[in-house]
């Protein structure tokens, strides 16, 4: 029994998208990614943390879901700012209920458990009032809510429990931080945050260490040789 976690495989079977476009560390990414899997057992947890499929809706996205369906175990997903294909959870999982595609849940408001602990998460966002790309004030207080409410089910059920957070984007990233998401981190006592979104150059800024009492860990597949990281046993 094993919990993993793993983000941005931008699968593309059921559209013409393939990352090998890219070059460097994306060039046979299909490939090392399936190989990557192949550790997974029936008994074993996998949290994807965004960016799963280049699929722009729930059809599109069908044939990475059955991909990933070929591997064993339990698979848990957050939403990507790339996963187009997202919908409400609702209608997510009665679209893979209704394809026969079984064991995928999706991390969103709410949380999992793996033995004791909490696997709590959400899109995040980066939000920078002086960049027009990320300047959306309503969708960062959304997603900071959402992670609350995610967080706030894993006490509500297990009050003491360990607490592990995944998210999309970077709660902090070179000398920008995400306030109002790092505090929900540190007020709710949460050990480790993972998180993706980072790739290339880009992941020469990703902060990985220790702040506030949490340790913080980027797993975007580029970043991390597109091989699942093993977090407990």
């Amino acid at each position: 029994m094993a919990l993993y976690v793993l983000g941005d495989t931008h699968f593309s079977e059921g559209v013409d998208k393939p990352m090998d476009i890219f070059g460097g560390a994306w060039t046979g990414s299909r490939q090392k990614l399936l190989d990557g899997l192949s550790v997974l057992r029936p008994e074993d947890t996998l949290v994807l943390a965004g960016d799963f499929s280049w699929g722009m809706n729930l059809p599109e996205a069908l044939p990475d879901f059955q991909l990933l369906c070929g591997f064993p175990g339990r698979k848990l997903m957050v939403k990507g700012n790339h996963d187009y294909w997202w919908e409400t959870v609702r209608k997510m999982t009665a679209f893979l209920e209704g394809a026969g595609v079984e064991n995928i849940y999706f991390l969103h408001n709410n949380c999992f458990f793996y033995g004791e602990t909490a696997l709590c998460g959400s899109r995040g966002w980066f939000f920078d009032r002086d960049d027009p790309a990320t300047a959306e004030e309503k969708i960062f207080k959304r997603e900071v809510l959402r992670l609350e409410a995610s967080l706030k089910a894993a006490r509500s059920e297990k009050p003491g429990c360990d607490i592990l957070a995944f998210l999309h984007y970077p709660p902090v990233f070179q000398d920008f931080e995400a306030e109002p998401i790092t505090a929900l981190l540190k007020a709710y006592g949460v050990r480790h945050c993972y998180y993706g979104h980072l790739h290339g150059p880009s992941i020469r800024g990703a902060f990985k260490g220790m702040r506030d009492g949490v340790q913080y860990s980027l797993i975007s597949a580029d970043a991390i040789g597109f091989k699942p990281v093993l977090i407990l046993e």
